[in-house]
């Protein structure tokens, strides 16, 4: 089977696990618009995902010189949440919009964290096809260092409103439909990085998508 039979097997994978097969689009290399510009996609789509020192101690991955990635999100930001069980937060360097996952096991976050991406992406009603297409463009992934100071903050700050909302309303840290409902009482907090656009993440991600969907 050569190259061009497994990408259009994957993405048919990827229509039928994430977005029920309701998307098409074609297996040669794809562009997309918005903040994140016009660039062309090879078969080795990539993302970075910048871990921090608790997080890459666990991992214990490779680590490269951060760089860009070819994700309409961009790059993505993680940390250790030391509950039990344990839970990994991610937050979208471009949108800031944040993911609550299970840590366990901590090496295969990467490989996990597209199918969780695409359930909250789904919850925030984001249309199936940009679903897809941004799980095929996370086809492999780079650690790095964290960078950005603002993201890191925003990190640490999601890390007290999830407990807050844990304590309020008796959510369950184990259990996957909770993680993803405090995702999206997450994405609705005001972020000062926001501030001169869309204020919360979950309105930068619906600027993001519509601005994708009109270049």
């Amino acid at each position: 089977m050569n190259e061009g039979q497994l990408s259009t097997n994957k993405l048919r994978l990827l229509n039928e696990r994430f977005v029920g097969g309701s998307c098409h689009f074609r297996s040669e290399a794809g562009s997309f618009g918005g903040r994140a510009g016009r660039r062309t996609l090879s078969f080795a789509a990539m993302f970075h995902l910048h871990c921090t020192k608790k997080l890459l101690d666990r991992i214990k991955p490779e680590i490269v010189e951060p760089g860009p990635s070819d994700t309409a999100l961009g790059s993505w930001y993680a940390t250790a949440l030391l509950w039990k069980p344990q839970v990994a937060l991610l937050v979208s360097e471009r949108t800031l919009l944040p993911v609550l996952m299970p840590l366990a096991p901590a090496t295969t976050l990467a490989r996990r964290f597209t199918a969780q991406l695409a359930l909250v992406l789904k919850e925030h009603g984001v249309p199936s096809e940009f679903i897809a297409q941004e799980v095929w463009r996370m086809d492999k992934v780079q650690y790095a260092k964290t960078a950005n100071r603002s993201v890191v903050g925003i990190l640490n700050e999601f890390v007290k409103q999830a407990e807050f909302w844990l304590a309020a309303y008796a959510y369950e840290k184990g259990d996957d439909d909770d993680l993803l409902v405090i995702s999206a009482k997450l994405a609705e907090t005001p972020c000062s990085p926001l501030y001169k656009g869309p204020v919360s993440p979950d309105r930068a991600l619906h600027e993001l998508v519509k601005a994708g969907a009109q270049a």
